[in-house]
Order: C-alpha cells, then structure tokens, then sequence
C-alpha cells in the first residue's frame, strides 16, 4: 500500500545540528522535515531494526572463527600488541587487512548513499564483527572473559545514558553539542599531531614515549568513551525527532544503523581500554 508523504515545517521539524554533534547517520536524520503518519516510523521498529545490525555483528564473530581454523596455515609469525604476545599467519593477515578496508567502504556507502544502509550497514557490521572477534580470541587468547566484561561495561553505559536522557537529567542542548564537539576536535588534534610528530625525527621519540605512557593512553581512552557515551544521548535525542515527528518508517533503518554505529564503537572503546590496563599488569 502506497502512502503519502506530505512535508511539515512545524516547530518540531526545525531542527538545527552541528557538524560533530553525532554520526553522520543521525546529523542527516535531524534535517529531514517529511511526516507521515499512516506509515510512521516506531520505537520498535528502530529496536527491531537495531538488533538486526547487531545480529549481524555478531555474524561477523562467527565467520572470524571459522576463518580463523582455516587460515591458520604455514610460517607463524609473533607479534607484541598492547603488552600480548600474538601468533598470526600470513593469510590471517590478510584477510584482517580486507576487514578493515571493507568496513571503511561500507561504512562510507552507508553514509553516503542511504537507499543503501539496509545491506551495507549489515555488511559493516560483519566486518566489525570479524574485528572484535580477532581482539577478544586472539590477541586476548588466555583472557576471552575480558570480552565479556568489556560488553558488560558497554551495556551499563547505554543504560545509564538512556536513564539520564528519558529522566530529562541530560538535555541536547546547544551547549551539550558544544561539549562534544570540543571534546571530539581536541582528541581528533591529539592523534592527528601525534601521527605527524611520529614522521619528525626532533619529535618522534616525545611521541613513541607518550604512546607507550600506560597514563597517556588510558586518559585517550576514557575521553573517547565520553565522546561515545555523549553521543548516544544524541543519538536518542534524534531517534526521540524520528518518532514523535511521525518521519516515514523508512527512516527506521538509517536510525537504527546509526545507533548500532555508535554502540560498536562504544565497546571497541572499552575494549580498547581493558586491553591496554590488562596488557599493562600482564607485563608488570
């Protein structure tokens, strides 16, 4: 059944976002002004639409351990990650390589061409799926259970931040996005002077000791999940516009990608963090 889309620029559409202030995803969503109510996106169908993402994440673990059986095949080589001694083969390599640059491309075409989130959404979220099954069962071989409690970590943030978003405690606001924004462009400055200082002979032994600086790192770090856990209250705050300004259901999936965008990284950011304290007292 066909229905109408009809364009509304009522005081509820008129909605204003800064450049940093959420993922892509989202940032476009606060623009969008169409309403259609007979065919109106829901908070179940974002919910169910996110746990389809997930799932596939979780696809995307699955075929890193199946892969990982049959890749393993010739000359081993060892590696030091983050204090944890790693045993990988060529192949592995490789294929980790292709994950990475998959996972740019789709999540490039997501941003990008939003017709096509549905497919390259999920296919992103194999990819990180296959990343975070290789941090958890290979570089954490010994220690898996660290997975599991950066999720359990992961999972009481986006409780906490959806309780401090529905209790109204937190507000988006003109300064919230301010925070974020500064936050985000002050890290980003960070890494982007630290990978330039890297490539200057005067200053590249300042940068190889702040990168090994246990403090150092573990402060980036925790900024970082500030930024993720901030921006899921945006990203409520947009899901919140999406529902309540009755957008068509269509624009569920570009809601629900981009919630499922921001809890992976939030949990790569907690894994990050655990990896770099346990490789830290392994090696102590």
């Amino acid at each position: 059944m066909r229905t109408n889309t009809i364009q509304t620029n009522g005081p509820n559409t008129k909605r204003k976002s800064s450049l940093l202030s959420s993922n892509p995803v989202m940032r476009r969503l606060d623009k969008i002004n169409e309403c259609s109510p007979s065919n109106a996106a829901t908070y179940g169908g974002i919910t169910a639409k996110t746990a389809f993402f997930i799932l596939f994440t979780i696809v995307g673990i699955v075929v890193h351990l199946i892969m990982s059986e049959k890749l393993a095949s010739g000359e081993p080589f060892n590696f030091n990650y983050k204090g944890f001694e790693i045993q990988m083969f060529k192949n592995e390599v490789i294929a980790l390589g292709v994950s990475v640059i998959l996972a740019i491309v789709f999540q490039l075409l997501a941003f990008f061409v939003k017709i096509t989130i549905p497919v390259t959404g999920a296919l992103y979220c194999v990819t990180q799926g296959y990343f975070i099954s290789f941090l958890v069962f290979k570089v954490l071989k010994g220690y898996e259970y660290l997975g599991a409690l950066a999720l359990v970590i992961t999972l009481v943030i986006i409780m906490v931040m959806a309780i401090l978003y529905c209790t109204g405690i937190v507000r988006v606001t003109k300064k919230f996005k301010m925070v974020i924004t500064t936050l985000f462009i002050t890290v980003v400055s960070t890494t982007l002077i630290s990978v330039i200082g890297y490539f200057i002979p005067l200053t590249r032994p300042i940068v190889a000791a702040l990168s090994q600086n246990l403090v150092f790192s573990i402060g980036t770090s925790v900024v970082f999940i500030i930024i993720a856990a901030l921006f899921l209250i945006c990203d409520f705050d947009t899901i919140d516009h999406v529902v309540s300004d009755k957008l068509p259901k269509k624009y569920e999936w570009h809601a629900a990608f981009g919630l499922a965008f921001t809890v992976i990284w939030l949990y790569l950011k907690v894994l990050d963090i655990i990896l770099t304290i346990a490789g830290s007292k392994k090696n102590s």
